[in-house]
């Protein structure tokens, strides 16, 4: 027995809609067949038929004909409507960041060449303190301004202003901590954030490890490494120093490969980054450069 059944509304079968209307449908055709035995004489007797009963030219043929939307499920229209989903938008991403990463290296590389190859410099920043408190709110501000004001670090040329800014106070700031130290001990800390950031790049490309899942708790060792700093300022005292900065070391060089993974995305949990916020990448990433760099430097001077 074959009925035509058409729905046109989207139809949940693993909620068992569709039931109800299949037993209306018999229902339908049994009242329908009860008529037709009601409205036929008694007298008739059984009819002999020749070939298959089932087909019968004077029958019209009942069919079930259900419509059935082509509905994606939640986790499917999320993943298609995701920014990321073609894969040339996020290369387009990672290459932006990159070209901005690098060339914020080598403006606070220059920066910092010109303070520690310039003696006269070097003698004008020590004696003169105040170059160094003065840099300090400029950069703290539009720092602030580049982490919190998601609309204007997403809007060309201001993202593109404030993040050369950034760049040059923060140039500036490791100008006057370089002088502080030999020529030597800042080039070998060079070498070695170098060596550094290549090595745990590749490893943060090639890992099957999601790092982005610490990032909670990356938060709490960075909480607990400022506060440890601040009681450094009061404590002389060179193992808890050398200690900080092996602490500190480890620490960026986490956030190094959690903030590269947060920018490749693909099977990481968290990768929530939007196509716009490149300059916010780049910044991340920089300053997880910058903040190894000195910390390293730490260790080196330390270690001379």
């Amino acid at each position: 027995m074959k009925i035509d059944l058409e729905v046109s509304e989207p139809i949940d079968f693993g909620s068992g809609d569709h039931q109800h209307l299949v037993r209306k449908a018999i229902d339908d055709k049994n009242q329908e067949k009860s008529h037709r035995s009601y409205g036929t004489s008694p007298s008739s007797g059984p009819q002999k038929t020749r070939g298959n009963p089932r087909s019968k030219s004077g029958e019209p043929s009942d069919n079930y004909v259900v419509q059935i939307s082509d509905e994606t499920t939640p986790e499917r229209s999320t993943s298609l409507s995701s920014p990321f989903a073609d894969t040339s938008i996020r290369r387009a991403f990672i290459v932006k960041v990159f070209l901005l990463l690098s060339v914020q290296l080598l403006i606070t590389g220059a920066i910092i060449s010109v303070f520690l190859f310039c003696k006269a410099l070097r003698v004008w920043v020590v004696k003169n303190p105040w170059f160094t408190y003065a840099i300090l709110p400029a950069f703290f501000v539009v720092f602030i301004v580049l982490a919190c004001c998601g609309k204007l670090r997403r809007q060309v040329p201001a993202n593109y202003i404030l993040l050369g800014l950034f760049t040059v106070l923060q140039g500036l700031l490791l100008g006057t901590v370089s002088v502080f130290y030999n020529a030597e001990e800042v080039l070998w800390a060079t070498a070695a954030t170098a060596l550094v950031t290549l090595s745990l790049t590749l490893f943060a490309l090639q890992t099957k490890w999601d790092f982005t899942l610490l990032n909670g708790m990356l938060f709490v060792l960075l909480f607990v490494l400022i506060i440890y700093g601040i009681l450094l300022i009061f404590i002389r005292s060179y193992w808890l120093h050398l200690l900080y900065a092996g602490l500190g070391t480890i620490v960026f060089s986490l956030y190094l490969v959690m903030d590269v993974q947060l920018m490749v995305g693909g099977r990481h949990h968290h990768s929530d980054l939007d196509p716009e916020e490149y300059v916010f990448a780049a910044l991340n990433i920089y300053m997880d450069i910058i903040n190894l760099f000195l910390f390293i430097l730490q260790l080196i001077g330390l270690g001379r």
